[in-house]
C-alpha cells in the first residue's frame, strides 16, 4: 500500500522520510503523503526460550499495540544467513509498516530480531524507533526444553540445540553493550504469568515514550 506512489503510480520502499510531517516523498515525481511514523517493538530470543508461549498470553492482553508472531511468514527460501536474512526482515517491517497505520504500533516476536539484521534494511526508516528485547535463558535450562519439545517440533538435534544455546549466549552478551541497545529479560526461573506481566510493562513504556 504505502510503496507505491500516489501520484506517478511507481513502486519505490527506498522513499525519502521527511520525519517534519512525516512524509514519505517518491524519488520519481516528488509526491509526498503523510503517513503514521511509530515506533516497532521486537522481542527475541533463541527457541525454546518462552518467546511463543508469551505471545499468546500477551495478544489478548495487550491492547495499544498489534501482537505478532514473526513464523507465520517464514519459509525455507528465507534461510539467508549470509545476507542477514534480509528478504525475510524486509517483508516483516514492511508488513508492519502497513499495520501501524492503523494507529497501533506492532510487537514482533522474531527470534533473530536483533539490530544487525534490522537496522539495515530499507523498510526501517518508517519507523520512529525500533525497541528490542531478548528473552534469555540459562545454558542449560534451555537445552533442557529443547530436549523435552515434542518430537513432532525436531528440536531435539544435538547441533540445533547448540546452536541456539550459541545464540542465547550472543544476545546476552550483546545486552551488555548499551550502544546496541537490546534490554535483556532472564526467564531462568521465572513462570509465564511474571514473564507475560514484564513483556507488558516494558512494552507499554515503550509505546508512551514514542507517543
Amino acid at each position: 500500500m504505502m510503496n507505491g506512489c500516489f501520484n506517478c503510480g511507481l513502486y519505490h520502499a527506498d522513499k525519502v522520510i521527511d520525519r517534519d510531517g512525516p512524509y514519505a516523498i517518491c524519488p520519481e515525481c516528488g509526491h509526498k503523503h503523510s503517513f503514521l511514523q511509530l515506533p516497532l517493538l521486537i522481542v527475541a530470543g533463541a527457541s525454546g526460550v518462552g518467546k511463543s508461549t508469551v505471545g499468546q498470553q500477551l495478544a489478548g492482553r495487550v491492547r495499544e499495540a498489534i501482537v505478532l508472531e514473526a513464523d507465520i511468514l517464514w519459509r525455507a527460501e528465507f534461510n539467508k544467513p549470509e545476507d542477514k536474512y534480509r528478504e525475510f526482515f524486509e517483508t516483516w517491517l514492511r508488513m508492519c509498516k502497513n499495520i501501524s497505520q492503523s494507529g497501533r504500533p506492532v510487537v514482533l516476536l522474531c527470534a533473530g530480531g536483533i539490530p544487525e539484521n534490522v537496522e539495515g534494511c530499507v523498510e526501517r526508516r518508517y519507523f520512529s524507533a525500533v525497541h528490542y528485547l531478548a528473552l534469555t535463558s540459562r545454558d542449560g535450562d534451555l537445552a533442557d526444553r529443547l530436549r523435552k519439545r515434542p518430537s513432532w517440533r525436531n528440536c531435539d538435534d544435538e547441533a540445533f540445540i547448540e546452536a541456539q544455546v550459541r545464540f542465547n549466549r550472543g544476545l546476552k552478551e550483546a545486552g551488555s553493550q548499551t550502544e546496541l541497545a537490546i534490554e535483556l529479560l532472564d526467564t531462568t526461573g521465572v513462570g509465564i504469568e511474571e514473564t507475560v506481566e514484564r513483556v507488558a510493562s516494558w512494552i507499554g513504556e515503550r509505546i508512551v515514550i514514542n507517543h
